[in-house]
């Protein structure tokens, strides 16, 4: 954590905008088994859509970039043991979560310009119209979830120095995410961004107000959930 407390934040900045960019293809994925399994089941449907989910995530936390869902933790711990302010927290969470949301739109108009080769307009559509869908309560409390099993996938892969152990930590809290259904703001963001594009009817407020409560919830699901619970317990051993 003090590493990321320690570096310039253009270079976080940047690092934030690769990571937005990278789960853009998280989004792309899910948006493709969307549209090839219509016709399915809907636990099948859950289960293919989910499958892939974990797949942007991989590439974007193994490449070291800097996810706002692993900040939600990562930053905390060096203001629980007293080593940063509270606005520095702030500060770098703003950062972090400004360039991943830039990451994102740019990778939605990227992806809708392949979209001829990649055919996941349909897909797009259904997920941003669903995600919108539910209330801020809703929105609100699965997001906890989500950024409590994101923050503690950080958590693990600090705990393991090992590549195939690190991988497998991801997959398995994105899948559970995936399979779940649970809210995460900067994949949903892509999401939401990609949906906008391709609406002839882009529904903005609704769009911004169900990124508004994910990122609420998975600021509270990874601070307090993870960070104030790990480092206290750590600290107490």
């Amino acid at each position: 954590g003090l590493e990321q407390f320690k570096r310039s934040k253009y270079s976080l900045f940047l690092s934030a905008i690769a990571a937005g960019l990278i789960l853009g293809f998280a989004a792309m994925s899910v948006a493709i088994v969307t549209v090839i399994t219509k016709d399915f089941s809907p636990l099948t449907r859950r289960l293919m859509t989910a499958f892939v989910y974990p797949l942007g995530f991989l590439v974007c936390i193994m490449s070291r970039t800097q996810l706002f869902t692993e900040h939600t933790a990562r930053a905390v711990y060096p203001f629980l043991d007293t080593k940063v302010k509270l606005k520095e927290v702030f500060y770098v969470w703003a950062v972090v979560l400004a360039g991943n949301l830039l990451g994102t739109l740019i990778s939605s108009y990227l992806i809708t310009g392949a979209d001829s080769v990649i055919s996941a307009k349909l897909g797009y559509l259904y997920i941003a119209e669903h995600l919108i869908s539910y209330s801020n309560s809703e929105v609100f409390v699965s997001a906890i979830l989500a950024g409590w099993l994101m923050a503690q996938g950080g958590w693990l892969i600090a705990s393991t120095s090992q590549a195939f152990a690190q991988i497998s930590c991801i997959f398995v809290v994105t899948f559970l995410i995936g399979i779940g259904g649970l809210h995460h703001s900067i994949a949903g963001s892509a999401e939401v961004f990609t949906g906008l594009i391709f609406s002839e009817n882009p529904q903005i407020f609704e769009s911004l107000r169900f990124l508004t409560f994910a990122v609420i919830g998975n600021l509270v699901g990874g601070s307090i959930f993870v960070a104030i619970l790990n480092y206290g317990h750590i600290k107490k051993t």
